[in-house]
């Protein structure tokens, strides 16, 4: 699968300063992919709950969410999908930070989409790596997205520092996700990542993973 993946555009980086950023409500924003690793959602969902609101502002301005716009003012998330669903899980009112890297012309659900499938901006597997799927067959909503286990398998390597982050690469983790699991690894899901990791570590340092970005190799 990993190889099946489309050719991309690389995202552009946030602006340097803060108050070029945009508050969307997290209800107004449509996804970009089909499913979200839980055992990362979980986790960010404990540290929304551990903030106060101040904190918590001043995080999501940290991390703003790459946006693209269509004609008519809808809005798509290029990115964080996980932290976006773990605060929406805690709060659906709640609201966050955001910067456009494209504004289109097109308003039609199905044109905006295929101008971001043309970019490389769409995942369309589902969380058992089927697919590519027709762009309709995207969710509209965060709450919506499914649980795929590999994506919480490369969560938890980036989190071990296994695997290096790429922030301007479009569903980098999927990516990982992918070439995982086109190999062999122990029974496994997003709620006991633990049966495979071992061999998951070996496997993302080793050199069949090099061509990989964020692969670091054995001298971790």
């Amino acid at each position: 699968m990993a190889l099946r993946l489309p050719p991309y555009d690389p995202l552009p980086p946030p602006p340097p300063r803060t108050d070029a950023l945009v508050e969307v409500a997290l209800a107004d924003l449509q996804p970009t992919q089909l499913c979200v690793g839980l055992a990362e959602v979980r986790s960010r969902r404990e540290d929304f709950r551990a903030e106060d609101r101040d904190q918590r502002r001043g995080y999501l301005k940290e991390k703003p969410v790459p946006l693209v716009r269509s004609g008519d003012g809808g809005l798509w998330m290029v990115d964080r999908h996980h932290r976006l669903r773990a605060l929406i899980e805690l709060d659906p009112t709640a609201s966050t930070f955001g910067y456009v890297v494209l504004q289109l012309k097109e308003s039609e659900r199905q044109e905006v989409l295929a101008a971001l499938h043309l970019r490389g901006w769409l995942y369309l597997f589902d969380g058992r790596g089927r697919g590519p799927l027709a762009p309709a067959a995207l969710p509209t909503r965060l709450e919506e997205l499914q649980d795929d286990p590999y994506r919480s398998l490369v969560w938890k390597l980036k989190r071990e520092g296994v695997i290096a982050p790429a922030p301007l690469i479009p569903f980098h983790e999927f990516r990982w996700g992918a070439w995982l699991r086109s190999r062999r690894l122990p029974p496994f899901s997003s709620e006991r990542l633990d049966p495979a990791l071992p061999a998951a570590r070996a496997l993302a340092r080793s050199s069949s993973a090099a061509q990989l970005a964020g692969w670091q190799g054995t001298g971790i």
